[in-house]
């Protein structure tokens, strides 16, 4: 059984900062990709930044130079620091990571999601 754990989120006044995180355990045999998704409020869920195994990133064009995605394979990590917030940022962020466990399964695996509320 895989899981992932996320930590972080809360309400930020715009201009401020947060910090996600999300760590994956179980059976995990390796992880292709780690990234972070968000779903606001009538929207559908859309791509926030993911990290590759071999290091390259992308980052939705919204939050290029806001966001920085980062991994720690050895913990089995990926954080998502968020700076100058704006309220459009507002939504449930989701962690998301293709895996595969110990029996040689591939598949994706999300996050329970987090609250990302930016406002005044």
């Amino acid at each position: 059984q895989v899981q992932l754990a996320e930590s972080g989120g809360g309400s930020v006044q715009p201009g401020g900062s947060l910090r996600l995180s999300c760590a994956a355990s179980g059976s995990i045999f390796s992880i292709a990709a780690m990234g972070w998704y968000r779903q606001a409020p009538g929207k559908q869920r859309e791509l926030v930044a993911i990290s590759a195994s071999g290091g390259s990133t992308n980052y939705a064009d919204s939050v290029k130079g806001r966001f920085i995605i980062s991994r720690d394979n050895a913990k089995i990590t990926v954080s998502l620091q968020m700076n100058n917030l704006k309220p459009e940022d507002t939504a449930v962020y989701f962690c998301n990571a293709d895996i595969t466990n110990r029996l040689g399964y591939r598949r994706e695996y999300w996050g329970q999601g987090t609250q990302v509320t930016v406002s005044s």
